[in-house]
């Protein structure tokens, strides 16, 4: 009876350390309720002292974790085990996060400093209205080009690209989106374009550049750009700004004929447990000063008009990361094309890395 009695009390210590250890493991991965707010970001995406000044001014402890691609973050939220009271994913994840109703619609009411967003980058069609989200970041997709290689050119368009001067020269980044844009863009197709005839036009003449393309690579081209390995890439403009950090000989450009523009976005998760705590973050967030702040941190651009008053001129006056009205009436968002049309994106764009020179 003693031995069955030890075992019996083994057992509970056992189920108790357990229980113990699952609650700490719960507070990490996002399970925490109560006055805790989980957030889920990109990798070095926020300023760390602006975690550490929301903490003291709202007696909220954070809880931050990261993800490296929507897919991941999106795949997280939707499995619902985890809670999450913010998440910063890219505008085509929030169109499909919305239809997968893995949103909570937000009270503009507790977001005062909503009011400090360009209008430019306000009401735009993956999220009408601003329902379910506001923006973080954005930026453009580009040309990263050294005049040094050049023999000082300078690159204004995408129909630069396809210079015969520039044979093997070129690196592409490996995405279907924004390879497939570029080519419909050079041809003034919009680069959400379905048209059959005009998808088999822009592989055409992605075709024809294939001469001038060194490689099709991924996160490596920031390292061989900066290491001048190729003269020119085509790249997000947040990893252009990094490549010319650490090469001063680089530019960057977005095309006269236009581009992307893309979006990160803050939304409140379906799953959130601390909703209001998320409003008050993300109020927080949308501060001049901390948005001000955390852009000279991060380095990518703010939609944020009160905070660009507040940055450095060398920072808010470069037309390659701010670029101007006009220029900005000639970027897209990308849209949800469907599974059928995006994999008829990736069926062209796999042909065309196929393609031999």
């Amino acid at each position: 009876m003693k031995q069955l009695l030890r075992v019996f009390i083994a057992i509970l210590v056992v189920a108790l350390a357990l229980q113990f250890l699952a609650g700490r493991m719960n507070q990490t991965e996002g399970y925490a309720g109560g006055n805790t707010l989980t957030i889920y970001n990109w990798g070095d995406y926020i300023d760390p002292a602006l975690i550490k000044k929301f903490e003291k001014q709202t007696g909220i402890k954070v809880i931050y974790q990261t993800f490296d691609s929507n897919e991941a973050m999106m795949t997280k939220i939707s499995q619902g085990g985890t809670t999450f009271d913010v998440a910063v994913p890219s505008e085509y994840m929030i169109e499909k996060m919305k239809k997968e109703n893995l949103l909570i619609p937000l009270d503009h009411s507790k977001l005062p400093n909503l009011k400090y967003i360009d209008p430019r980058f306000m009401d735009l069609p993956f999220d009408p209205g601003n329902k379910y989200s506001v923006p973080y970041f954005w930026g453009t997709v580009g040309i990263v080009y050294n005049s040094s290689m050049l023999g000082g050119k300078k690159i204004t368009s995408w129909d630069d690209l396809w210079d015969p001067d520039l044979k093997n020269q070129i690196l592409l980044v490996d995405g279907a989106r924004e390879v497939m844009g570029m080519g419909l863009n050079s041809l003034h197709y919009s680069l959400n374009d379905t048209n059959e005839k005009h998808l088999q036009q822009a592989k055409a003449k992605l075709d024809r550049l294939m001469p001038n393309v060194k490689a099709i690579v991924g996160d490596e081209i920031k390292m061989l750009l900066a290491n001048e390995e190729a003269s020119l890439g085509v790249v997000w403009s947040g990893d252009a700004a990094e490549i010319m950090s650490e090469n001063k000989k680089l530019n960057y450009v977005v095309p006269s004929e236009g581009s992307n523009l893309w979006f990160d976005n803050m939304v409140i998760p379906k799953t959130a447990k601390n909703v209001d705590g998320a409003l008050k973050f993300i109020n927080f967030m949308l501060d001049p000063k901390n948005a001000a702040q955390n852009a000279e941190y991060v380095g990518y651009s703010t939609p944020n008009q009160a905070a660009l008053q507040l940055l450095p001129k060398s920072i808010s006056g470069d037309r390659r990361f701010y670029p101007d009205a006009a220029l900005t009436k000639k970027l897209e968002v990308y849209k949800n094309l469907g599974k059928k049309k995006l994999a008829r994106y990736n069926e062209l764009f796999l042909e065309f890395k196929m393609h031999t020179k």
